[in-house]
């Protein structure tokens, strides 16, 4: 018999985790307080539940980071992906999901695993024995993250994140909206028209900023100070640092004609992207907000297309737990002061599901083979999986440490390629290649046997 591994969080990191251990031969136990203890983003006790987009972003595992991670928990048999890939939708080169049949087929596949017994019950503390994974999130429990920070020594750090408005598609006005991806992208026609768009002329537009200023906001506790990710500002925050920056950022209108009028140069555009299969769901790209529910439904009102839209969800803003995992953590993710510890996901200070899921991932794998009397060799560098996991261990900057996307600048450089934007494409293609051999190395190399 095998020691038993507890993983806290039924996440995309905690999901990953169980998968790759319980795959490993070694019995987990899959601890989720919810839906006995909710939290302000989750609906279900699913286990890995989409709480903000239904993307995992670019698709592309030659000229993009992320997609290089898609590529590589796919090579690693991971359960994320491989349920994603069966749920997914139209994005015009994304990767975006049909999130609640997604969830779904996560808990599932879980539950049917007879290597994973879970477990409803809070985790209000650090276990002092026994092998443990938490991947609690930035959701994490008000009590645990006080254990947590007792036991660190230091003041958790915080960001904040916010989560968009979905709105029935039944409610779109599509004599003015249109279907198109961006430049049309996609191999398919349904690929090339995975998004809706909605047109605004320059008036318009102005209007739209003078509103989303003036709209009431949610206003943050006692003690709390509004530090956000830079990936998920809120749009407001985006339009209080210039008029002009939601025109070059979520509203910008390149890449798009409208169907409607071909002739007429859009000012801004905004983009929805199916949130379902049956596509009776539009999730509003890039438009996490912190404005109160009765002004959201004012102001996104204001978009042509969206007079008359009907909000399945309307959006919000969340505090975000993680630690400063470059002083805590060791090079297998392990707790310097409690090593029988170790974390995975968005605590650890990655952003991001594909991130998230992927320091799972590798939680899960280190664990595990650490309960077999195994170890497994360092992960490269070079790779997606090992360029994160280097970054969250030591390769940060810990007075500076925040919350980071996988992306190719925490890759080690290339020698004898291009730099700059010119060079790029040979360049990325150049990590891409390096990356996938690095990694099909790594999942072959024979695991070492401990004493």
């Amino acid at each position: 018999m095998t020691e038993t591994l507890h993983i806290v969080g039924g996440g995309m990191a905690g999901s990953e985790a169980a998968w790759q251990a319980a795959e490993a031969g070694v019995a987990v136990v899959l601890h989720e307080m919810r839906p006995q203890i909710g939290t302000f983003a989750h609906q279900t006790g699913n286990f890995g539940e989409m709480v903000c987009s239904n993307s995992f972003r670019s698709d592309d595992d030659e000229q993009n980071a992320v997609g290089l991670l898609h590529w590589e928990m796919r090579r690693a048999g991971g359960l994320i992906m491989a349920t994603a890939d069966a749920h997914r939708l139209p994005a015009g080169g994304a990767l975006a999901v049909d999130r609640e049949p997604f969830a779904e087929a996560v808990t599932q596949t879980l539950r049917s695993h007879p290597n994973i017994t879970t477990d409803h019950g809070e985790i209000t503390d650090l276990p002092t024995e026994g092998k443990w994974i938490f991947a609690t999130g930035p959701l994490t429990s008000a009590r645990l993250g006080e254990a947590i920070a007792r036991e660190t020594g230091a003041d958790r750090l915080a960001f904040f994140d916010a989560i968009a408005p979905i709105v029935y598609a039944e409610s779109i006005d599509m004599d003015v909206a249109w279907l198109q991806s961006r430049y049309d992208k996609g191999e398919t026609e349904e690929e090339q028209k995975a998004y809706l768009n909605c047109p605004m002329t320059k008036p318009q537009y102005e209007a739209f900023i003078d509103a989303l200023l003036a709209a009431d906001k949610t206003e943050f506790h006692e003690g709390e100070t509004a530090g956000y990710f830079d990936g998920c500002l809120p749009i407001e925050v985006m339009a209080e640092r210039g008029r002009e920056t939601l025109r070059h950022g979520p509203m910008k209108p390149i890449g798009l004609t409208n169907a409607h009028r071909p002739a007429d140069k859009p000012y801004a555009v905004v983009q929805l992207r199916r949130d379902n299969k049956l596509g009776t769901l539009y999730n509003i790209v890039g438009f996490q907000t912190k404005m109160k529910y009765g002004a959201q439904a004012d102001v996104f009102r204001m978009i042509p297309g969206l007079e008359n839209a009907r909000f399945a969800r309307l959006g919000g803003i969340h505090r975000n737990t993680f630690l400063n995992s470059p002083t805590l953590l060791d090079h297998e993710m392990r707790l310097k002061s409690r090593p029988h510890i170790r974390f995975a996901g968005q605590v650890t200070g990655v952003e991001g599901y594909v991130e998230s899921a992927a320091m799972g991932l590798l939680a899960g794998r280190l664990a595990a083979a650490e309960i077999l009397g195994r170890r497994l060799p360092p992960v490269p560098p070079e790779t997606a999986m090992g360029a994160l996991v280097t970054h969250i261990t030591g390769g940060a900057e810990a007075k500076t440490f925040q919350p980071m996307n996988v992306n190719f600048g925490l890759f080690p450089p290339l020698e004898g390629l291009r730099g700059g934007r010119k060079g790029r494409k040979e360049r990325y293609k150049g990590y891409t290649d390096r990356a996938k051999a690095l990694w099909s190395d790594w999942l072959a190399a024979p695991e070492a046997v401990t004493a």
